[in-house]
């Protein structure tokens, strides 16, 4: 394969494992006069293994504008760059968008170099449905968090995000509240050596005791529909005897071991049955 002058190639590059790379991207990289890499210390590890030595510009969202203009006049003096991203398939959550952008309008080519992505990854473990949104990264804070959340919960497909693993209780605790009655997948470390993956119902998904190392991809199924009709009074009633001699949170336990409906249902129930004994 022959390489263009003038021209702009976005890599993508393995998410953990070596191995998942490309003939291709192997040799667009070995032919590239310079490779654009968000961590260059992360990318020398790919870069050495391949035996592959160019030079090396660290191009990440801190400085992606003020290395355009360099870049740029490299590409117009007819050199040969690629792009890659720390893991996976550039500009999906990472920079390079303001890149794109500038090389349409200077009429400079622009070609993709598929491969692994942690997205489409995960998502064929899942076995959820394939009509799916990919969101990224979720807002830090709880208030945006919930603006966001309350929006998305509303959608009926599949949806794909990115969390930090050093906050993911606090996500959890989110899709609890907001995707209630639907199945989830965490893929923690994909293709690495203590690859894991948890897959569950939201509501039966539990908070970690200890903390969690790794990046993690989090599928959240489709609405599921619940086809069981629910004999509701029957359950008040149970929750009634229960509530006489245990507390709020042990009745719903109680219940749940039983009946085969959500979680927040049951709680719902309680909380309900409750007011009304204390009304």
């Amino acid at each position: 394969m022959k390489l263009l002058s003038n021209n702009l190639y976005i890599v993508s590059t393995p998410i953990g494992n070596l191995e998942d790379i490309s003939l291709r991207a192997l040799n667009v990289l070995k032919n590239s006069d310079i490779i654009l890499c968000e961590d260059t210390r992360r990318s020398i590890k790919l870069l050495s293994h391949y035996k592959i030595k160019k030079r090396l510009i660290s191009y990440h969202k801190f400085n992606e504008k003020k290395k355009l203009a360099e870049i740029i006049k490299y590409l117009n003096e007819g050199k040969i760059l690629s792009l890659i991203s720390d893991a996976g398939t550039p500009l999906l959550s990472d920079p390079g968008r303001i890149l794109i952008n500038k090389c349409s309008e200077n009429l400079i080519k622009i070609t993709p170099i598929p491969g692994v992505s942690s997205i489409t990854t995960a998502l064929s473990v899942s076995g959820f449905s394939d009509q799916f949104l990919f969101y990224g990264f979720l807002p830090k804070t709880d208030n945006e968090l919930k603006k966001v959340l309350i929006k998305l919960s509303k959608y009926e497909f599949t949806q794909v995000f990115f969390v930090p693993s050093k906050k993911i209780n606090f996500y959890i605790n989110a899709f609890k509240n907001f995707f209630t009655g639907r199945k989830i997948l965490l893929a923690k470390e994909l293709t690495k050596i203590h690859e894991s993956l948890i897959k569950t119902d939201v509501d039966n998904l539990e908070i970690f005791k200890s903390p969690v190392k790794g990046e993690l991809t989090v599928v959240i199924s489709e609405k599921i529909q619940n086809t069981k009709k629910i004999d509701e009074e029957k359950i008040v009633n149970k929750i009634k005897k229960y509530l006489n001699n245990y507390s709020l949170k042990d009745t719903v336990n109680i219940i749940l071991e039983s009946e085969k409906i959500n979680k927040k249902k049951i709680y719902d129930l309680c909380l309900k049955v409750k007011n009304e004994k204390n009304s």
